[in-house]
């Protein structure tokens, strides 16, 4: 685990402290979180408009926690529906219900009302973003990157940064010019998107079936569209062809008996399913992030909150670098920390979707028994439940830590006075590390530079050091 380290000022480069290229929801979260912290940044976006790509629809209880910490988490409530459980395989379901959380269940809303709110947040905040910039190529030194950028009208120029952050996607351009290989292999290829009327309701939503022929995935967006996400089996056009909207339709007959009277869709799209992961996530001055560094089977909805968590862990690394707080050598905690997350999202993204893919009657039976089964026994749905949301994710600890460091912190209610924070994520507003001080303890010897003090308000005697991204650096009992 990282916490303050020993300062040691970045010198200041000539057109940005932080480059970040992609203005997906991982670079603008990225981006929005250095701009609030001080730092020069710069996102850079080949789309010269704004997309009505709406592929990602799930934000999960520890990603609305981490919007919750920015103040953004009730704006993008607004804009969906909530849903406090998901179902995988017949009756066999994960209840979210119960997660230890302001937010116990998932929010689904389109991709796009996720990135409008974190866009408005980052250009509050300063941050710097130019569309229609491609990036052509990449070079770095001991002292900063240098990134070619192709504009709208075919012109080029360089810019420069003391870091660079490479959020563009699968095709990462920025992986690219790094080199990196980005080993893995396609799972599902040519799977149907499109966001449709319903002329009645399915029970039980969101609902998901499948068959032998394929599958068929309808989520509310509580705008009056649904999501439907289909796969047929024998289909393997690329992601280039139109949607077919009468084979859309009869395989959610054949999945669920009825399509619904699916009409009117306002956008439809296809796409291939890849399983990769880049092996390093840092490379000198240079860093990758979301889908750029990892790319996950949609089973789940996890991809795009692995990358925004990416995202909230990199962000305060690279302030406080920049900032002179702390030791460069803090930014390898990046890669330590999230390149095994992202290789355990592979794992259960994959296992669900394989679990969908089978084919014979009797594999099928069998896995739908062992998923209720499963899904029945408290422990095992509850750790699902905390795996799938992103709760249960935890960072390393030194030997002989305590056992909450590495852990995210529950937003702890805080000793009510006035004008201040009510609550931890409140806390973590301000961007800083957040140190909680047990009821009577009194105040710190002395005040910590980047530091702020609250006081719990339950009747623990335990101290945290929380990090900006919400995680425990350190804790110690109190007698």
């Amino acid at each position: 685990m990282s916490s303050p380290l020993s300062p040691q000022a970045t010198p200041a480069p000539a057109d940005a402290d932080v480059l970040v290229v992609g203005a997906g929801p991982t670079g603008l979260l990225l981006a929005g979180d250095l701009a609030a912290a001080g730092v020069r940044v710069t996102l850079l976006e080949k789309r010269a408009q704004e997309s009505n790509l709406t592929r990602a629809f799930a934000v999960h209880a520890r990603t609305l926690e981490t919007f919750d910490a920015r103040g953004i988490a009730e704006p993008l409530l607004a804009t969906g529906s909530f849903t406090p459980g998901v179902r995988f395989f017949g009756r066999g379901g994960i209840d979210l219900s119960r997660l230890p959380s302001r937010f116990p269940g998932v929010l689904l809303t389109p991709q796009y009302e996720t990135e409008r709110v974190l866009e408005e947040r980052a250009l509050k905040a300063g941050a710097v973003l130019r569309r229609g910039a491609e990036v052509t190529g990449l070079r770095q030194d001991a002292d900063g990157v240098e990134v070619d950028v192709r504009t709208e009208d075919g012109a080029g120029e360089t810019l420069r940064a003391a870091y660079a952050v490479g959020t563009d996607g699968v095709h990462s351009a920025v992986r690219e010019a790094l080199g990196l290989p980005f080993p893995g292999h396609s799972v599902l290829r040519s799977v149907m998107l499109a966001d449709v009327r319903l002329g009645s309701e399915p029970a039980g939503l969101p609902a998901f079936r499948s068959v032998s022929e394929g599958f068929t995935f309808l989520v509310p967006f509580g705008d009056g569209y649904y999501r439907a996400i289909a796969w047929v089996r024998d289909s393997d056009l690329p992601s280039t062809a139109p949607v077919d909207f009468e084979q859309l339709k009869a395989i959610t007959r054949a999945a669920f008996g009825a399509d619904f009277g699916m009409h009117d869709p306002r956008w439809t799209s296809r796409f291939h399913s890849d399983e990769r992961q880049v092996p390093r996530y840092r490379e000198g001055r240079v860093f990758l992030a979301g889908d750029a560094a990892h790319v996950h089977s949609p089973a789940g909805g996890l991809g795009m909150n692995t990358g925004l968590q990416d995202a909230a862990n990199l962000s305060w690394k690279l302030a406080a670098v920049l900032k002179g707080t702390a030791d460069p050598s803090l930014l390898d905690s990046y890669h330590d920390e999230r390149h095994p997350v992202g290789r355990l999202v592979l794992r259960i993204s994959g296992a669900i979707v394989r679990g969908v893919l089978l084919t014979k009657p009797v594999t099928r039976r069998l896995r739908d028994a062992a998923a209720l089964a499963a899904t029945s026994l408290p422990f095992a749905a509850d750790r699902g439940a905390l795996m799938l949301s992103g709760l249960g994710i935890r960072y390393p600890a030194p030997r002989g830590a305590h056992p909450l460091t590495g852990r995210r912190a529950p937003d702890l209610p805080l000793a009510e006075r006035a004008g201040e924070p009510s609550r931890l994520y409140e806390a973590l507003r301000a961007g800083t590390h957040v140190r909680v001080l047990p009821r009577g303890a009194g105040a710190p010897p002395q005040q910590e530079t980047g530091v702020t003090t609250v006081t719990r308000a339950d009747a623990r005697r335990t101290t945290l050091l929380v990090r900006p991204d919400g995680y425990v650096a350190e804790a110690r009992d109190l007698g």
